[in-house]
């Protein structure tokens, strides 16, 4: 068994949860996307728009604004594979053109109808359809389920139903099943207890648990100091069958998945 993948989050926004305002200009979002590669991401996630709780949207202009710039100074400097996640088609067709590689929608194509048509015009870009209930404006006002692991489950059998309806081949798509988006810590804790479920759908599985308050649940961590709970999630999924782990810190991930790499091939 591999290895997941690990992708590296640069958030180019003033306002995300964990590190607003920190890799918000061109420099510093490449320096970011440079030691992340260095310290093992096979993955870029940029991102121009929080989807904390409660945050407020941007607009098309201030996004383009924020991702463009990045994506571009990153494609120079490397090649690593770069996600756009955004769940606006003009951002996403831009960022594809400034060189990202990859779409990554927490909306999983519902939110603008001109991404599936997006999606149609380039079937060679991979796709990251999330699972979220509501929006990030109101997400986390009490999320109710019947079963969050068979509820999401269903969710993403319709929507990569329909998705096929339209002409796209469900093997471009990896799941995420949305840690943290219109979900309590119960919610959070079964998806994470039960990730092996999810391989009925026949696609990659990617996991983004990354500083989410459900750490602070748990252990009382202020955001700053989640990543080694984060990095003791990230080596007890791999068996689960998840494909990709979105993460912050990508060196505490990468040695955590080398550590039970190593554990888990012992004889």
């Amino acid at each position: 068994m591999s290895i997941p993948k690990i992708m590296g989050i640069v958030n180019v926004t003033p306002d995300s949860f964990s590190d607003g305002g920190r890799f918000d200009s061109e420099a510093s979002a490449c320096s970011q996307a440079e030691a992340l590669v260095i310290s093992g991401a096979d993955i870029i996630d940029v991102g121009g728009e929080s989807t904390r709780p409660f945050a407020e949207p941007v607009s098309v202009e201030e996004e383009l604004q924020r991702v463009i710039p990045a994506i571009s100074a990153i494609r120079r400097e490397s090649s690593v594979s770069i996600s756009i996640d955004t769940t606006k088609a003009e951002v996403a067709r831009r960022a594809l053109d400034a060189g990202a590689d990859i779409i990554n929608d927490i909306s999983a194509l519902r939110k603008d109808p001109a991404m599936i048509s997006l999606a149609l015009q380039n079937p060679s870009v991979p796709l990251i359809l999330m699972h979220m209930q509501g929006t990030p404006g109101d997400m986390q006002v009490k999320p109710q389920y019947e079963n969050v692991v068979e509820d999401i489950l269903l969710f993403f059998r319709k929507q990569l139903d329909l998705l096929e309806t339209h002409g796209i081949d469900r093997k471009r798509i990896t799941i995420d099943p949305g840690i943290g988006f219109g979900k309590t810590l119960a919610h959070n804790l079964s998806i994470l207890k039960h990730l092996k479920e999810f391989a009925t759908l026949g696609c990659p599985l990617l996991l983004g648990h990354s500083r989410k308050r459900f750490i602070e649940d748990i252990t009382g961590l202020a955001v700053e100091d989640r990543d080694l709970a984060t990095a003791v999630v990230s080596a007890l999924v791999p068996d689960s069958g998840v494909d990709i782990i979105r993460v912050h810190d990508v060196a505490a991930t990468r040695q955590a998945l080398l550590m039970a790499e190593a554990i888990r091939d012992a004889r």
